[in-house]
């Protein structure tokens, strides 16, 4: 049976069932990027909050799409991110559906690279973010790898998505003979895709990687524990629920390894699970916190390659690959199973407060300090979200990055600090942070404007005047 019509319709629609249960439990990073696409719908600006611009959004091209669907949809002069983040969710999962039907592999094979990506509750742990973008064009690059010239143009895109894909780009490209023999065609393609955003925010912005590097890498002690060894214990730890999110990609090295010890030839799905194992230790080197969404990208494209490379072995050995991965699939159920829906709460969470708690302290702090500079607590996006507010800390005020660049910078090796220099030759380092007129405070255990995290258990907030 052909899949080019009803394995994208499916992608859609699992992708839209998916979403209804986890919307109401958005980490804090995901209302970040709901933040940012609501101004730019709004108000035209590339800022967390009104009135800021910033440079802290990690997807360029997430926040586009959200803003300019935020944009479509607004209802009475009301801009309603979170109904546009389910539209473009379901549209990028039809496109995944798609890129899997051009591939015109075995249907079990496109079905259960489908499934293993949306049903994932890592994945839906990091909802709200560009996950299912970083998806979407992990598949497109195996997809095109066939045409040089859209191969150049979904690298631009991958890029715009996180510029981190750009080892997957590389890796995916260096195994297609077609890119490879056309490389210069690609690579041209590429940067009339990418290259004008990077420059624009060299410029305007004073940096052309997103300034999220520095903050959370100034993290990287966050937790005394870092991201190589968190992973280690998430893929062979306690929990069933994470056991079973990795263990597609662990699958995927073993499709990887066994592909190029029995084959010994290159294929675009070889390149997708190096890049996954070279993501992963590359995260591991630079020691970012372990943050769930992290560990997304590998995870996607090792349980990708997984599934590809299974549909390229001969019978015997791809039915076994096919069951062994419809398994894992079915292992997720303990995610869903038992927890009430919509979720409070994702399997994977680690904020100090529910989206739900946070959105009521959101909301009345707009009410106890109308039109006053509220310092962030640690945390930002959800609170900014529903208090609609000046809610100011380094992701919103460029003002406040300058000793975090200069610490960040000092730290680096020689060559490293050169890089950060370049990236921030035109930053406005004289720009002063804003004046706050209250500092937010949060701490554990019962207390007033209290809250609840299955991470962090019951804790507290307090507003507290600065002047």
């Amino acid at each position: 049976m052909r899949t080019s019509w009803w394995l994208p319709a499916a992608a859609a629609l699992v992708s839209a069932l998916t979403f209804l249960v986890a919307k109401d439990s958005l980490t804090d990073d995901a209302y970040i990027t709901l933040d940012y696409a609501r101004n730019l719908a709004v108000h035209g600006e590339w800022a967390l909050v009104s009135g800021h611009p910033a440079n802290t959004a990690t997807s360029p091209l997430h926040v586009a799409l959200l803003g300019f669907v935020t944009f479509l949809t607004r209802v009475s002069g009301s801009a309603h991110p979170v109904l546009a983040l389910g539209i473009v969710n379901t549209a990028v999962s039809a496109l995944l559906g798609w890129g899997w039907s051009r591939m015109r592999l075995p249907v079990a094979a496109s079905a259960l690279g489908v499934a293993l990506v949306l049903l994932n509750p890592l994945l839906l742990s990091a909802l709200g973010m560009e996950v299912l973008l970083i998806a979407a064009m992990l598949v497109l690059l195996v997809a095109f790898a066939d045409r040089p010239v859209a191969f150049g143009l979904v690298a631009g895109l991958a890029v715009l998505t996180r510029l981190d894909l750009i080892v997957f780009a590389g890796l995916i490209g260096l195994c297609s003979a077609p890119v490879r023999r056309h490389f210069g065609r690609a690579l041209g393609w590429f940067a009339l895709v990418a290259l004008p955003w990077f420059v624009f925010s060299w410029f305007f912005f004073g940096s052309a990687v997103p300034d999220t590097l520095v903050i959370k890498q100034l993290q990287r002690s966050f937790g005394g524990n870092g991201y190589l060894e968190t992973g280690l214990h998430l893929m062979w730890g306690p929990d069933p629920v994470a056991v079973f999110s990795f263990a597609p990609a662990e699958l995927g090295v073993l499709a990887v390894l066994g592909w190029l010890l029995l084959r010994r030839r290159l294929d675009p799905f070889v390149g997708l699970g190096l890049g996954g194992i070279v993501y992963y230790l590359v995260y591991s080197v630079i020691g970012v916190p372990p943050y769930h969404w992290y560990f997304v990208p590998p995870v996607l494209a090792l349980s990708t390659a997984a599934a590809g490379l299974a549909a390229r072995l001969p019978w015997p050995p791809r039915v076994g690959v096919l069951s062994l991965a419809a398994l894992l699939v079915v292992g997720y159920a303990p995610a869903f199973a038992g927890r009430p829906v919509p979720w409070a709460a994702p399997p994977f969470f680690g904020n100090w407060a529910s989206a739900r708690d946070y959105a009521r302290v959101g909301q009345d702090l707009a009410a106890r300090a109308p039109g006053k500079a509220v310092g962030a607590p640690g945390e930002i996006g959800t609170l900014a979200y529903f208090c609609d507010c000046l809610i100011v800390d380094g992701f919103s005020d460029p003002g406040r990055l300058g000793p975090q660049i200069t610490q960040r910078i000092d730290q680096a090796s020689p060559f490293v600090a050169w890089l950060f220099r370049v990236n921030y030759t035109h930053f406005d380092w004289s720009r002063p942070p804003v004046r706050l007129d209250y500092q937010l405070r949060y701490a554990p255990g019962p207390g007033p404007w209290q809250v609840f995290s299955v991470a962090k258990g019951v804790g507290h907030f307090t507003l507290e005047p600065t002047r």
